[in-house]
């Protein structure tokens, strides 16, 4: 019997869930132990592992890096057993290690997949990021207004003043003059060390988390793998890659982009339906973090459609050896 060629979203679904628990356990044992080399290798040999026992005809296109840069799940890496469909995959096998190195909160496994074709071969640069949530006229906020003229968009779209608005930002140094014009509107900021996905995910549930749009620039891979949850939550989203040298701008003709100055949609960075799980690893606004028990560990993963739009979370107890 031939195997299906087709990107049948809901068999593949709850394979791609293994996949995301079975990194977030094998980081378990280095929570808070302040290696992030480490947690990171457990995390990327366990989910290269799961995802070669799936029937797919799989290639990572947002990965750990070039392959001379990442001996696993690098650009380009094939992966599946190779007998079923071909399938764009994006992951990031321990999103936050220093988060977990330092056992703080929000670091994830975080994998998406979609039909071949269907992803934005994001280079390892730099990507300037806006994010809201559901519910909004198409381009409420952009990526052209300042800061200031998206907190005061967006908060006359909510029929609210700029004080009832949060926004999450990456706290860097680059980001200071943003986080001064945010916050001379009178809007809260919630600063974060890492995990960008997790916080463009924030704005898609802003009753639960708090936030109600991201912006700022963080890596353009971790944009893609953002785009494809709000795919499935929804939400708006936009992305501009941002070149700082003659190299960065090489690996953008590597990846087949030619306009550098092009503004991607959440819908350009992700044109097709896409499925994506995360798992918890520290505990977080969006998921539990790992609970140990004698003889036991238990995650909480999220496992999410977009063409049904259906969220699962699911929770796995798993007996430790």
């Amino acid at each position: 019997m031939n195997a299906p060629k087709d990107f049948n979203d809901r068999m593949l679904s709850l394979g791609l869930a293994r996949v995301s628990e079975a990194a977030a356990i094998a980081s378990a044992d280095f929570i808070g132990r302040g290696d992030e080399k480490a947690a990171d290798q457990a995390a990327v040999n366990a989910m290269r592992e799961q995802l070669n026992k799936l029937d797919i005809a799989g290639t990572v296109v947002i990965g750990e890096g070039e392959r001379d840069e990442a001996p696993m799940l690098y650009i380009g890496e094939e992966v599946g057993s190779g007998n079923g469909p071909g399938v764009d995959i994006a992951l990031d096998p321990l999103e936050g290690t220093t988060l977990t190195a330092k056992d703080m909160p929000n670091a994830l496994t975080v994998i998406a997949m979609g039909p071949r074709g269907s992803m934005l071969h994001a280079p390892d640069v730099y990507m300037d990021k806006l994010a809201i949530g559901p519910g909004f006229a198409e381009g409420v906020v952009t990526l052209d207004m300042s800061p200031r003229e998206r907190v005061e968009a967006l908060a006359a779209a909510k029929a609210c003043h700029p004080r009832d608005i949060t926004v999450c930002i990456l706290e860097r140094p680059r980001h200071e003059d943003m986080i001064a014009e945010v916050r001379a509107t009178g809007a809260a900021i919630r600063l974060i060390t890492d995990g960008d996905v997790a916080g463009v995910m924030h704005t898609a549930e802003p009753d639960i988390t708090g936030i109600d749009m991201y912006m700022g620039s963080g890596g353009a891979p971790e944009g893609v793998l953002a785009a494809s949850a709000l795919k499935c939550m929804g939400g708006q989203m936009y992305g501009r890659l941002i070149f700082r040298n003659d190299d960065e701008r090489g690996r953008a003709a590597k990846a087949g982009i030619t306009d550098l100055d092009r503004i991607y949609s959440r819908d350009d960075m992700v044109t097709d339906h896409v499925i994506f799980a995360a798992t918890g690893v520290t505990s977080g606004s969006i998921l539990p973090g790992i609970k140990r028990e004698v003889g036991y560990l238990t995650t909480e993963t999220i496992l999410m459609r977009s063409k049904t739009g259906s969220v699962r979370r699911m929770v796995y107890r798993n007996p430790t050896r």
